[in-house]
């Protein structure tokens, strides 16, 4: 029967063996705490006078083998992120043109009002975030925020109907 006492004194001696099959932090501590589990799961079949952490350190070797082995034969195969990489297409010029287009208007706004779009519109921060960031309460986020959007949404729309307008401006005259 494994004493638990010995298994807690090789702890350290399991994880620097660990860091050394996998070379990565995370999965060394994932791999002794499956190792620990499975010595614990199977201490009856642990024999008096064997040597604690050979016994152990089998267990862990063994372990990373068939984890690995099972990285190798599933998760390559089915990893559709090379594929997806090889999908990806860039923006089109109407989209990078569009885009253009918010970040001038976004330029025309205040101050006040730029600093709350990029911080919940494109950096993504939820209103309370934003708030604590701020210092000012999720309603006045709220309210700076939908006034922003206001704002934002005038100015494209004024420089769109110039464009209608102009229908000529931009083109190049041969």
């Amino acid at each position: 029967m494994l004493n638990h006492q010995e298994l807690v004194q090789e702890i350290n001696s399991l994880k620097r063996f660990a860091m050394k099959l996998t070379r990565n932090r995370s999965d060394a501590d994932d791999l002794l705490q499956t190792t620990l589990l499975k010595s614990l799961e199977h201490g009856d079949s642990f024999q008096r006078g064997t040597h604690v952490f050979g016994w152990t350190s089998r267990i862990l070797y063994n372990t990373f083998v068939s984890q690995y082995r099972h990285r190798v034969r599933f998760e390559t195969q089915l990893d559709p992120q090379d594929f997806i990489d090889q999908q990806e297409v860039a923006a089109t010029q109407e989209s990078s043109m569009e885009l253009q287009l918010v970040l001038k208007a976004m330029a025309s706004l205040s101050a006040e009002h730029q600093q709350i779009l990029q911080m919940v519109c494109i950096d993504g921060l939820e209103y309370a975030d934003a708030a604590d960031v701020l210092g000012i309460p999720v309603g006045t986020v709220r309210s700076r925020l939908s006034r922003a959007r206001a704002a934002l949404q005038d100015v494209l729309s004024v420089r769109a109907s110039a464009r209608i307008s102009c229908p000529g401006e931009g083109r190049l005259v041969a």
